[in-house]
């Protein structure tokens, strides 16, 4: 029998492309969504490349939600093989413009959400004595950037979580990864943006810098080679991999900034690469 994966957060962008690629390939996929009205765009992609995938609702934030559509999956499967902790929510704005209320709901989706599935998921692992646990970060959990505090410090947070699991969960046969993906364009850089309230004030110190932040991310989203089928084909390759890696970057660029960190002496680094970051923004 094909593995049965869970996917939170594919009723958009990256969820919704590796849904659709993993049932392409045979996986009983189990696409879930936040909101229901998600439930006719996802299978309509899924009518579009020929497969054939589940779609439930999870809140990933809502415990008895997780119990539920958890429960209907190994009613219906019999296991839960794969998890993939996709779910996010980004923000937008340099720290002094966002509000604790903003902050916590980052990281209730992002970082308590991602936990709240991975304890429901983990006891029916381990009795199976196998399983693989993939989580959806970004190249910033790796290196900060302005204007994305909060978004960068959940990231940072999913990345010592899932580096620390691993060696808890691999006793049990227990796989974890960590994806790492560039900036890619998806609806996270328009409908899903996610800016702080008062980041669009002019009163505020950061107002001008915030907006030409915003100017340099949008260059970069539209001359980016990475593409969402990228973060699936990466994905796919984690599943049928013998031995995965804990991490794997996605995008070259991602991954040329992550090797410069790697090998450079840390303030050689944090002078170059953060220093230009400041002044291309600032001019300072």
């Amino acid at each position: 029998m094909s593995k049965s994966v869970l996917i939170t957060g594919a009723g958009t962008g990256l969820g919704l492309e590796t849904a659709v690629f993993l049932a392409r390939k045979g996986y009983n996929v189990y696409a879930t969504v936040p909101f229901r009205e998600q439930y006719p765009q996802v299978e309509e992609r899924a009518k579009e490349r020929g497969c054939t995938l589940r779609v439930l609702h999870l809140d990933v934030t809502d415990d008895s939600s997780i119990r539920k559509t958890l429960d209907t999956i190994l009613d219906q499967a019999g296991s839960i093989d794969v998890v993939i902790n996709n779910a996010g929510i980004s923000l937008r704005g340099y720290f002094e413009d966002c509000l604790d209320t903003e902050i916590r709901q980052v990281f209730e989706v992002n970082v308590f959400g991602a936990m709240k599935v991975t304890r429901r998921a983990l006891p029916f692992m381990r009795r199976a004595g196998t399983g693989h646990l993939i989580y959806v970060s970004s190249i910033g959990g790796l290196i900060g950037s302005m204007a994305r505090t909060a978004y960068c410090a959940s990231k940072f947070a999913i990345e010592g979580f899932a580096e620390s699991l691993s060696q808890e969960v691999n006793p049990f046969g227990i796989r974890v990864s960590i994806v790492e993906p560039a900036i890619i364009a998806t609806e996270r850089w328009t409908i899903n943006r996610g800016i702080a309230r008062n980041a669009g004030n002019p009163e505020s110190p950061y107002f001008e810098w915030f907006q030409k932040e915003e100017e340099l991310a949008d260059r970069l989203v539209r001359s980016s080679p990475a593409r969402p089928i990228h973060v699936a084909e990466t994905i796919g390759d984690l599943l049928e991999s013998r031995n995965p890696p804990l991490r794997r970057i996605v995008g070259t660029r991602a991954a040329m900034v992550a090797h410069l960190r790697r090998y450079l002496p840390g303030e050689a680094f944090e002078r170059i690469f953060f220093s230009q970051a400041v002044k291309r923004v600032t001019g300072k």
